[in-house]
């Protein structure tokens, strides 16, 4: 296959990718998918892209490459030209790496961590794994809410790759995680600012045209698991 293409499974952090391209204005080829019912999997013939069977997935002129960050890195260091990355002598450069990594390394497994605790059974009090998650998420929602107090944006005053790969736990993931965001007024409004730029709605229109993206406070009233 030539050229680069972005398997986007709807409903999927592989929105993500779909935004990067677009914010950096790069040519692609969209191939969605739809997850199967009743457990809302990827269908076998997404699982058999990679041999890791997760969104997201990329193929650039025939090669596979999965893992978020993985994506992230190879599209930014291949197609970006130094745009949505902060360098070393910046003086946001820390918040920029942080900020980049902490939705992958501690963000996305926290709310898997609830995630799997909702699927088996109503959690509750004693259910430890659920709190223990449930506690990271908001570990990291009150400091992204500081962050933003003093920021237009996560890194400071200019958009970057790590706003792309955050949002998505503050937005899609929580149709699956009902999760409030009314105590966090500045991610609030944040989310409003990112719902207005041009490249999040070309790529959430491409990518789950069925979808209005949830940028709303309140968490959803039904959970899609």
């Amino acid at each position: 296959m030539s050229g680069l293409t972005i398997h986007h499974l709807r409903l999927s952090q592989s929105e993500r990718i779909t935004w990067l391209c677009e914010e950096l204005e790069i040519p692609y080829t969209l191939k969605c998918y739809n997850r199967q019912p009743p457990t809302l999997v990827a269908p076998d013939e997404y699982r058999k892209l990679h041999w890791s069977g997760t969104a997201p997935i990329i193929e650039d002129n025939g090669v596979a490459l999965g893992e978020s960050m993985a994506i992230f890195e190879y599209i930014l260091t291949k197609y970006g030209k130094g745009r949505l990355v902060l360098s070393p002598d910046h003086p946001k450069y820390a918040d920029y790496v942080f900020w980049l990594h902490r939705a992958q390394g501690s963000t996305m497994p926290s709310f898997m961590g609830m995630l799997f605790s909702r699927m088996r059974g109503t959690p509750s009090e004693e259910d430890f794994a659920y709190k223990r998650s449930e506690s990271q998420v908001k570990a990291t929602c009150e400091a992204m809410e500081q962050q933003l107090a003093k920021n237009t944006y996560l890194a400071g005053e200019e958009f970057t790759a790590a706003d792309c790969v955050s949002v998505f736990h503050l937005t899609t993931l929580r149709l699956f995680i009902p999760y409030s965001l009314e105590e966090y007024p500045h991610i609030v409004r944040y989310l409003e600012r990112i719902g207005q730029r041009p490249a999040y709605k070309r790529a959430m229109e491409k990518g789950d045209p069925d979808l209005v993206p949830f940028l709303a406070a309140a968490a959803p009233a039904k959970a899609l698991l």
